[in-house]
């Protein structure tokens, strides 16, 4: 591809990217981890399956703040949509998990999340540290 060509499409991207929110970086990218980011938090999400979970496993300390779905039951979920809210009010992070594990980082402070699944919606107030993780599980009476 011509250079000229190639700067125009990279470029491009990153305005795409910038302007929707959401950016994927390349940590992680040599064990096909990819690392998002919204309003400038990172986050990933996944866990379906043994290898997605050990790769989450692998990157867990790089993240303050994990979010767990499942049924009561003990099923795992995905495709839960996740809103993060900082103490204002303001939504920071919006997305939809791939898996059962939510990973974010945070700064230090107190937030609202939002998890919904199948039109129902539980939300959680949270202190997060700036370095400790904070796990939050979010559990589902009916599918």
């Amino acid at each position: 591809m011509n250079n000229k060509y190639s700067k125009f499409l990279v470029h491009g991207l990153l305005i795409t990217a910038l302007t929707f929110g959401s950016f994927v970086t390349d940590a992680g990218a040599d064990d096909g981890l990819m690392v998002r980011q919204a309003g400038g938090l990172p986050y990933v999400s996944g866990g379906v399956g043994e290898e997605s979970l050990q790769q989450l496993k692998d990157h867990v300390s790089e993240f303050n703040l994990k979010l767990v779905f499942a049924m009561t039951s003990g099923s795992y979920l995905s495709d839960v949509r996740v809103a993060i809210a900082d103490a204002k009010g303001k939504t920071l992070l919006e997305a939809t998990s791939d898996g059962p594990w939510f990973l974010a980082k945070l700064p230090r402070g107190r937030y609202r999340v939002v998890a919904s699944y199948a039109g129902t919606a539980i939300e959680r107030s949270i202190a997060v540290d700036a370095t400790a993780l904070k796990t939050v599980d979010f559990r589902w009476d009916h599918e």
